[in-house]
């Protein structure tokens, strides 16, 4: 099915690591306003493989051209996910963007450490933030109360997810945007804007901590919109 020139009102978001869907509930409030059609992926964040089973799955429930969105750990899920047939275009939210055959964890070579964003490993392998730098790692920009609600109710991930690599890199043959959160403590901030530029990405930057998307969901709502006005043809 052909979906090139189709007007695009669907738009599914993928979430990072040590969280889930819930904090996109600011920008699905704002695109379903707007009439777009938002759908929210679940990850296990038991592997990569799973992840993109998750999204994919979603993205075979669309109807039509779509925009897929990651943040995070999301950004690689979206570059593999995203060669899907539905997805017209990307947006990466403070979002890791690795090329075909390479793995996240080389993202994040040649970059400076994140003393702030600090991860338990237990013995079986997964991670979570340290509850004691969770605010000032994740989401400095919250309130305290919603702060502990996401440490709380963080999704442990597989750290053995970070050493897998992509197969496939959907940037390469799809319009991408990005979303930088300028006072991002998750990631050293030239690490962002190499992957944002690298993938000729169209960037917005905006102060705002890792849970960008969370305190920022106008911005980030508004580059969504943007894309989905833009990449009418990207679906193939």
């Amino acid at each position: 099915m052909s979906t090139t020139g189709q007007e695009i009102k669907n738009v599914v978001l993928v979430h990072g690591a040590f969280a889930d869907g819930s904090g996109w509930r600011g920008v699905y409030d704002k695109l379903t306003a707007q009439g777009y059609r938002v759908t929210i992926v679940q990850n296990p964040l038991t592997s990569l493989e799973d992840d993109v089973a998750a999204t994919t799955r979603v993205l075979d429930q669309q109807d039509g051209p779509t925009i897929l969105v990651g943040h995070s750990w999301g950004g690689t899920v979206i570059t593999e996910a995203g060669v899907h047939r539905n997805v017209a275009g990307l947006v990466y939210v403070s979002a890791l963007a690795p090329d075909a055959g390479e793995t996240t964890a080389q993202q994040y070579e040649g970059f400076g450490a994140t003393p702030d964003f600090v991860i338990d490993v237990g013995a079986d392998g997964y991670g979570f933030l340290n509850p004691d730098k969770f605010k000032a790692g994740f989401a400095a920009d919250v309130s305290d109360t919603e702060a502990a609600f996401l440490r709380d109710s963080q999704v442990p991930i597989n750290m053995a997810v970070f050493a897998t690599p992509v197969k496939n890199a959907a940037w390469r043959d799809k319009p991408s945007w990005a979303v930088i959160a300028t006072d991002d403590k998750s990631f050293d901030q030239a690490m962002l804007q190499h992957m944002a530029k690298r993938i000729n990405a169209k960037i917005t930057n905006v102060p705002a901590s890792h849970a960008v998307y969370v305190t920022q969901s106008g911005v980030v709502s508004d580059v969504i919109v943007t894309a989905a006005q833009n990449a009418a043809g990207g679906a193939r």
